[in-house]
């Protein structure tokens, strides 16, 4: 079964709009990549801390009162919090760029129909 395509003219404006979007996805696949690794390294000097005030217990918090005025549940509370902000932070930049290349397909779809393949691969 062959399946007839239609011809369909790609003016410059176009090209450019596709060439945008195959950067945008590119450079989406980077920065999640190095959003991860910086994230991963973050988290686990986190979890270091955490862990060290949880050993150190009294000579922490002694430490802590004479450096502010935190208590060590509320220290541990602030780093929790960090903690929970950095795994839940999805990128702001990866966000923009996404919606970038959204409104670029929304444009090119109707144009080129099935001749245009704007989905990332999954592999």
């Amino acid at each position: 079964m062959k399946v007839a395509t239609e011809d369909v003219n790609v003016t410059f404006e176009d090209q450019q709009k596709i060439n945008k979007f195959a950067c945008n996805t590119s450079r989406i696949t980077e920065l999640q990549g190095e959003i991860e690794v910086v994230k991963k390294k973050q988290l686990q000097n986190l979890e270091d801390t955490c862990n060290d005030i949880l050993q150190m217990g009294d000579k922490c918090l002694m430490i802590l009162n004479q450096v502010n005025s935190f208590s060590q549940k509320e220290t541990q509370g602030m780093l929790e919090g960090v903690k929970k902000y950095l795994q839940g932070e999805n990128g702001a930049l990866v966000d923009s760029i996404q919606w970038v290349s959204a409104a670029v397909k929304v444009q090119l779809y109707p144009i080129f129909g099935s001749n245009i393949n704007l989905e990332a691969d999954e592999s």
